[in-house]
């Protein structure tokens, strides 16, 4: 895939969207949730809404980093799809868990944790690899 259709596909497709969504689902969560909830899922909700956010402003830092070394491309497109993959995995289940109490949905978790990590370990390759 071209280093331009990455940085789109990373700052308006996913940046944009899972941000716009996290400061939503967090409004949500803090005014219509608040008195459906227990205070714990609603902690769970607002921890998925949090590291949504914290993935959104990586996916950025991805796109801008890969238009500035497109040498780097493979390393800076696997951490973007991780962070994809990641936030889809992981908020989505913390958000499925805090209104649904489903608990085998929490085992789901850490697979998305484990993109995380994959995701920031190939942003620190890419970051080596700058010429």
């Amino acid at each position: 895939m071209s280093t331009l259709i990455l940085t789109r596909i990373f700052i308006a497709a996913a940046a944009a969207l899972f941000g716009g969504l996290s400061v939503a689902g967090g409004a949500f969560a803090s005014h219509a949730l608040k008195n459906q909830l227990t205070d714990r899922a609603l902690g769970i909700f607002e921890t998925g809404a949090r590291y949504q956010m914290y993935h959104a402003l990586a996916l950025l830092l991805v796109a801008l980093l890969l238009s500035r070394a497109p040498e780097s491309q493979t390393f800076f497109a696997v951490a973007g799809w991780a962070f994809i993959v990641g936030t889809i995995v992981f908020s989505g289940s913390l958000y499925a868990l805090s209104l649904t109490d489903i608990k085998w949905l929490g085992a789901v978790t850490p697979v998305g944790g484990v993109a995380f990590i994959v995701g920031w370990g190939c942003l620190a390759v890419a970051a080596w690899s700058f010429k």
